[in-house]
């Protein structure tokens, strides 16, 4: 069995590493990062986008967009939020204005998309790199938005549905609240 990966739960390193992948990395990978950590989508849907999903006609960051999951065939919308709308047009000065139909991520050896596996490669070395010290992978991107969206007080049946959990007990401990962060709100709530 696999060891479960862990959400970057500290603000300063997911800072650490936007900042490294945007100064010394591919505008890809800092791409990459960005909305996987803001999208919250799974990594086989996340790698599977491509420039015209997110971009219109005239090479304006959409507002939003429908994808079907590969996992579960639901239509599933994402809103493009303020990070990941400024990522977005930061990559898009950063690149020579890739056709509508080409791989978001795309390989930088062919036409198809980076593999999860690759992915998961390069997490590992950002996330050591900035001092996280949780087991990382792909699923450490989706994870990250969920603990995050929970610390800043969104329900936790909000967060189940954007990631189309069948229960609350599995976004809980998909998202990795701790027996520790459980027992510090019993002692902040006395009545």
């Amino acid at each position: 069995m696999s060891r479960a990966v862990e959400p970057i739960r500290d603000p300063k390193k997911i800072a650490v590493i936007r900042s490294m992948l945007k100064i010394e990395g591919h505008p890809r990978d800092y791409l990459l990062f960005v909305l996987g950590i803001n999208f919250a989508l799974r990594i086989s849907d996340l790698l599977a986008l491509t420039v015209g999903d997110v971009i219109d006609e005239q090479y304006q960051v959409k507002p939003s967009f429908t994808i079907r999951e590969k996992k579960t065939r639901k239509q599933r919308k994402t809103v493009i939020n303020k990070p990941a709308r400024e990522a977005l047009e930061w990559f898009l000065n950063q690149t020579d204005y890739p056709e509508r139909d080409t791989y978001l991520f795309k390989s930088l050896r062919s036409s198809k998309p980076v593999d999860s596996v690759q992915v998961w490669r390069l997490l590992k070395v950002w996330c050591k790199k900035a001092g996280v010290n949780e087991d990382c992978g792909t699923h450490t991107l989706r994870k990250t938005w969920g603990y995050h969206a929970r610390k800043k007080g969104v329900p936790l049946e909000l967060i189940q549905a954007k990631f189309g959990h069948s229960s609350p007990a599995i976004t809980r401990r998909y998202i990795g609240i701790t027996a520790d962060e459980i027992a510090a709100v019993e002692d902040e709530v006395c009545l």
